[in-house]
């Protein structure tokens, strides 16, 4: 859920803007530094292509591909990880957020950055969608970008962004904890049934007190809910508020498993149609690789010649 109100959604209205020729991957190289089942990884590629094609990606209007079928990704991340200083990549948010134990640490974490530059820059693109916790990545992007520029000439173009919404959705077993499929019983799920949704609403720890009102220090599992609603209905935390005044817990939870459940009735229908098209799937990822592919090395090709490798 978090993943589909902080990207998702606004890439398909990105797509149907009609002011943007979009580009969208499935980053599976970026997906290697987390622990995962190499068993399952092809069809969770294919499970997140659904999800994109279910959410409103038109592979008519959009160009959809796989990150690591397209090899100009990591070999354009290596030539930045040449020229990115240490110091830099130490410094991002989300590596020291996730380095407390260093020596369990996979050096992908560090260079996690170049590759996510190596993705942007390989398109020329002018704009980035981005929330405010990616934006320092963005900012070495360009850095890099630039430091390339000065070093072998002009080459590569410095992309603006265009900032997004993300609300911080946390967890409905802990409001404490970020939502994550690490906490599968906290976590909503674009695809889960009616009854799912249902019964894990009803089980979202909630706070002291009956108020319905969004405070999170007070009460995180209330602010929770209002964050989810106002996502998914378009109303303000103040709206809810007032909706809510007077009513209880159950109530809100009651309001809340309801509109995720309608509000993706759409989503399960066409992703549960797609699930027994999976060739046509496949082929839209093919097609968008063969793309994105002669994009890509293009812009490897001038980069090698600029760095003396040609």
């Amino acid at each position: 859920m978090g993943n589909y109100l902080g990207a998702l959604k606004n890439f398909v209205e990105l797509q149907n803007s009609g002011k943007y020729q979009c580009y969208f991957f499935i980053a599976d190289y970026h997906s290697l530094t987390e622990n995962y089942n190499p068993k399952e990884k092809s069809s969770q590629i294919l499970n997140l292509a659904m999800d994109f094609l279910a959410a409103g990606l038109d592979p008519k209007k959009s160009t959809i591909f796989v990150q690591s079928r397209i090899s100009a990704h990591t070999e354009l991340a290596w030539i930045f990880n040449t020229i990115a200083p240490l110091g830099e990549l130490e410094r991002m948010t989300q590596f020291k957020d996730k380095t407390a134990n260093k020596e369990s640490v996979n050096a992908g974490l560090l260079t996690y950055p170049a590759l996510m530059a190596a993705d942007i820059l390989l398109y020329d693109p002018a704009f980035v969608p981005v929330g405010e916790d990616q934006l320092q990545h963005l900012e070495l992007t360009r850095s890099l970008a630039r430091k390339f520029n000065s070093r072998f000439q002009k080459t590569f173009t410095e992309p603006k962004e265009i900032l997004t919404a993300v609300p911080r959705l946390m967890s409905l077993d802990d409001p404490t904890k970020k939502m994550s499929k690490s906490r599968p019983a906290g976590c909503l799920f674009i695809d889960d049934s009616p009854e799912e949704i249902q019964a894990k609403l009803k089980r979202a720890v909630t706070d002291s007190g009956s108020e319905i009102k969004y405070d999170l220090e007070k009460k995180p599992g209330v602010s929770n809910l209002l964050t989810i609603l106002s996502g998914l209905s378009g109303k303000s935390i103040a709206e809810l508020e007032s909706v809510f005044g007077g009513q209880n817990y159950s109530e809100l939870k009651g309001a809340v498993a309801d509109e995720v459940s309608d509000y993706f009735a759409a989503f399960r229908k066409k992703k549960t149609a797609l699930s027994a098209k999976t060739a046509a799937v496949k082929k839209i990822l093919s097609d968008g690789t063969k793309k994105a592919t002669k994009i890509a090395a293009a812009k490897l090709s001038e980069v090698k010649e600029k760095i003396g490798l040609s």
